[in-house]
C-alpha cells in the first residue's frame, strides 16, 4: 500500500492504517528498535508504541516521508526506553558508545542551543552525508542512526572491523572539521 493511502487512512481515523503501517514498515522498525535495545520483546513493544504515537499525531501532522516519520518515532522511543533501563544490564552498550564517539564532533543537544541552531546543524549533517560516497554513508548511518556495533557493520558491509573503525574515525574527524568551518561550537 502506498504512503498516501496509509496517511489517508490515518486522517479518516480508520484502524486499518495501523495494519497497513505494520505490513509496510513493521520489519524495518523492528530491526531499528532491536538494533538499539538488543531485546526482541522490547523492540516489539516499541514498535507497538510507534503505532500509538502515529495514531495520536496523524492528524494533525501529515508526514511527507512515512518511513522516515515512523523511523524517527521508533528510534526516539527505543532510546527513551534504553535510558530508563540500565543499558549495561540489557546489553545495549552501543547507545553509550555511539554518544561518546559523536561527543567530540557534534554540539551538545543540552547546551541550550535554540531551534534555529538545531535546524542549521541538521542541515549541515545532511549535507555532509550527501557528499559521502555510498560505502562511507552506509557505515556512518549504520553506526550513528541504527546504532549497530562495529562487528555488525563489518559483517553487513563485507569489510574488516579495523577498516570500519578507521573509516568511522576519519568520518568523525571530517565531520568535526566541517562543523567547525561552518561556525558551530563543539
Amino acid at each position: 500500500m502506498k504512503d498516501e493511502t496509509i496517511i489517508a487512512l490515518y486522517w479518516t481515523r480508520d484502524e486499518a492504517a495501523i495494519a497497513a503501517s505494520e505490513q509496510a514498515y513493521g520489519r524495518y522498525l523492528n530491526a531499528l528498535a532491536y538494533g538499539i535495545l538488543r531485546d526482541r520483546e522490547d523492540a516489539e513493544e516499541t514498535v507497538n508504541d510507534t503505532w500509538l504515537k502515529a495514531w495520536d499525531s496523524i492528524p494533525p501532522e501529515r508526514p511527507f516521508y512515512l518511513k522516515g516519520y515512523f523511523g524517527r518515532i521508533t528510534r526516539q522511543l527505543a532510546i527513551n526506553r534504553l535510558e530508563r533501563e540500565t543499558a549495561a544490564k540489557r546489553g545495549g552498550g552501543e547507545y553509550r558508545a555511539v554518544l561518546d564517539e559523536l561527543a567530540e564532533c557534534v554540539p551538545d543537544r543540552e547546551s541550550g542551543e535554540d531551534f534555529a541552531n538545531r535546524i542549521a546543524l541538521t542541515d549541515a549533517l545532511n549535507r555532509f552525508l550527501r557528499e559521502l560516497p555510498d560505502e562511507q554513508q552506509a557505515v556512518f548511518i549504520r553506526r550513528y542512526w541504527h546504532m549497530q556495533s562495529v562487528a555488525e557493520i563489518a559483517s553487513g558491509c563485507g569489510m574488516s572491523e579495523s577498516k570500519v573503525k578507521s573509516m568511522l574515525m576519519r568520518l568523525r574527524n571530517r565531520l568535526k572539521k566541517r562543523l567547525l568551518e561552518e561556525g558551530f561550537t563543539l
